[in-house]
């Protein structure tokens, strides 16, 4: 296993630590309308994963564990003892994961738009998308993603928006995209995620094609302690397109597990 990295970190707020997690070619940015909601009960932690964002770029290719160990790092430095954990997409795997190993930290589980018992044609889909984009380069496959990831009423109001995100996913580093993107494709937590015992929200849209509803029902029925929810009309980027949206089913599990 590589050495874990010190990872870009933004801190805001008061109370109980709660740490976001974001997915793919994503910032730690993204959760800034949730933190601003939160900071006045949470002491808000984001961070850019390794390669994104203000993070450095690792030196070698890494998987899941290695993600795992940089919040582990991360909780090291900032010196938190327990923490809420929070994840969107492949942040939604990085949480669990690190709840199954390090459980004596962690006070509840976000999983927001997330995957987990996948069939053999669902995974073949995601690593299609892998496939194409080592083949055509990210750029002529982005138009793909983001319809994967916005409605398509967002796209036509906020097309600045929409190149915005994409331009995120172009400013990082080629090799750490697809990197990322692989661990997304090949993770599968269906083995594992009866062994994650705190309280865990998951949450997906509507639409979501990849983290699709049924998926999430299965997510939550293999949660020993879990709600699920889901957001009518709305597709993966729940964060970006709906954060008012996000933010009162959050608190409103906070108010469960925190009292």
């Amino acid at each position: 296993m590589s050495k874990a990295i010190d990872c870009a970190v933004a801190v805001d707020g008061q109370g109980p630590a709660l740490v976001m997690i974001h997915g793919i070619g994503a910032r730690k940015t993204g959760w800034d309308k949730v933190t601003a909601a939160l900071k006045d009960r949470f002491t808000c932690v984001r961070y850019d994963l390794r390669g994104h964002g203000e993070s450095p770029l690792p030196s070698e290719p890494f998987g899941l564990d290695e993600l795992v160990e940089d919040l582990e790092a991360l909780r090291r430095k900032l010196g938190l003892e327990k923490m809420h954990l929070v994840g969107h997409s492949l942040g939604g795997m990085i949480g669990p994961a690190y709840a199954r190993k390090y459980p004596q930290h962690v006070l509840s589980v976000g999983l927001l738009s997330t995957a987990a018992f996948r069939s053999e044609q669902d995974s073949a889909n995601v690593r299609k998308v892998v496939s194409a984009m080592e083949e055509k380069g990210i750029g002529p496959v982005l138009d793909t993603l983001t319809q994967r990831w916005f409605t398509e009423d967002f796209c036509v109001a906020h097309p600045e928006v929409i190149q915005w995100r994409k331009q995120q996913v172009v400013d990082t580093d080629a090799e750490v995209f697809l990197n990322v993107f692989r661990i997304y494709a090949e993770t599968e937590m269906a083995p594992w995620l009866h062994e994650v015992e705190q309280p865990c929200l998951v949450l997906t849209g509507e639409f979501d094609g990849g983290c699709n509803p049924q998926l999430n029902q299965q997510i939550a029925n293999a949660l020993p302690h879990s709600e699920l929810v889901i957001l009518q009309d709305l597709k993966h980027a729940i964060l970006i397109e709906a954060s008012e949206r996000v933010i009162p089913h959050l608190e409103a599990f906070y108010d469960t597990v925190t009292h």
